[in-house]
């Protein structure tokens, strides 16, 4: 579990971070302002000390700054809500686990799109 959830994020943060822009003289590199990596659980909890420690090392090795916001609530969903309604620039990353397919499969509504 904690492998692939350590593959998953590196594999996005790599994917975001090769995505080319159309070379004009403006473009930034990423990321070019803190990453906010939201967990929709407690601190304290497995998945939250993995994710410390992921934000820790993509600092020094990157040089920006990446955070760790917990949300915790409603099994995840309050977290997965606010990560849905970020803006879609790569600098708001929802670290999930089963929970964020389960939800919609047990709650009539779920504050993130689910099709």
């Amino acid at each position: 579990m904690k492998t692939r959830l350590l593959f998953a994020l590196a594999l996005l943060l790599w994917v975001a971070a090769s995505i080319s822009t159309n070379g004009s003289a403006n473009a930034q590199t990423y990321p070019a302002k803190p990453v906010r990596l939201v967990v929709p659980y407690a601190a304290g909890g497995p998945g939250d000390a993995i994710v410390r420690i992921l934000a820790q090392n993509l600092t020094e090795q990157v040089g920006a700054s990446f955070y760790v916001e917990n949300l915790p609530g409603a099994g995840g969903a309050i977290g997965s809500g606010v990560a849905a309604r970020a803006p879609a620039d790569g600098y708001t990353v929802l670290m999930i686990n089963q929970d964020f397919i389960i939800q919609p499969l047990i709650k009539a509504k779920v504050p993130y799109p689910c099709s």
